[in-house]
């Protein structure tokens, strides 16, 4: 596998290099041809300049880069620039551009969208962010995806982006909605006990080996519907790692024989007002 990361550095950015010239050379360059994975970093600017220039390039090089399965838009640390501020925009072009695709993460939610959202070979699909947006997540729900077998979404909070609702993420685990999936990441949400609550029953972990509801503000009460259901004892894995659950909870889970992750537990308080996701900014 050959992977490439593209980055603009401060240096580069004070003396106004472009992220769309560093594709251009690689584009250009031996090892295009062979490219399997390509990680775009930070774009420079990346809080007050958008993707859309780096989509463009992308679509119109697509011919350049056949064996491209694997892509990463906006893998920065919040040195570079905090997740909340990333710049993002229309991904969906790049979908339709590169039918071979395999998996796309995309960091970052404002601005973002995916129109269309459909393609016919991906498999997996993250996007990493501190607020997702309902139209995004109506987007997938409403889009095609019948490979997909990891669908990881970061939900975040609505000062972050996040204007849905749980009506707004059940669509996403109707049956039938993605045939392949077997990972199902709905994390980073303060809403997350009303999801477990949601998810612990739903027809869709018949499917799953992995339920992953971590990152959240999860206490007892989503813990207790996901404890009592029969669906979720038989996944092999359920992530529930950063949370807000009680001791006696965390114990339950440790007597009941289920592989589960209940690490990094936080100060459990009785305000909810008082309980953040793990990222948000």
């Amino acid at each position: 596998m050959s992977e490439v990361k593209l980055t603009i550095d401060y240096d580069q950015y004070e003396e106004n290099v472009k992220m769309t010239e560093l594709l251009e050379q690689l584009a250009n360059s031996p090892e295009a041809a062979g490219l399997t994975s390509l990680v775009i970093g930070d774009w420079g600017g990346s809080y007050e300049n958008d993707s859309s220039d780096i989509v463009e390039t992308l679509v119109r090089l697509n011919g350049r880069f056949p064996k491209l399965r694997k892509l990463f838009i906006g893998d920065m640390g919040y040195e570079e620039c905090e997740v909340s501020w990333i710049m993002q925009s229309n991904i969906g072009p790049v979908l339709a551009a590169y039918p071979e695709l395999t998996s796309l993460t995309i960091k970052g939610s404002s601005g973002l969208a995916l129109d269309p959202a459909r393609h016919e070979k991906l498999e997996e699909l993250v996007i990493i962010c501190g607020g997702l947006g309902s139209d995004v997540i109506t987007s997938i729900s409403n889009g095609s995806f019948p490979q997909l077998n990891k669908l990881e979404l970061y939900l975040g909070v609505d000062n972050y982006g996040f204007d849905g609702s749980l009506d707004t993420i059940l669509p996403l685990i109707e049956p039938g909605k993605f045939p392949k999936l077997t990972y199902l990441g709905l994390k980073d949400s303060e809403i997350q006990d009303e999801i477990a609550i949601a998810v612990a029953d739903a027809p869709i972990l018949d499917q799953l080996h992995t339920l992953d509801l971590s990152m959240g503000t999860l206490s007892d009460k989503g813990a207790e519907a996901l404890l009592q259901s029969e669906k979720v004892k038989k996944l092999q894995h359920l992530d529930l790692s950063y949370h807000f659950m009680s001791d006696k909870m965390m114990l339950m889970w440790k007597q009941s024989g289920l592989n589960v992750n209940t690490s990094d537990q936080q100060e459990a308080d009785d305000d909810e007002d008082y309980r953040f996701p793990a990222l948000t900014e």
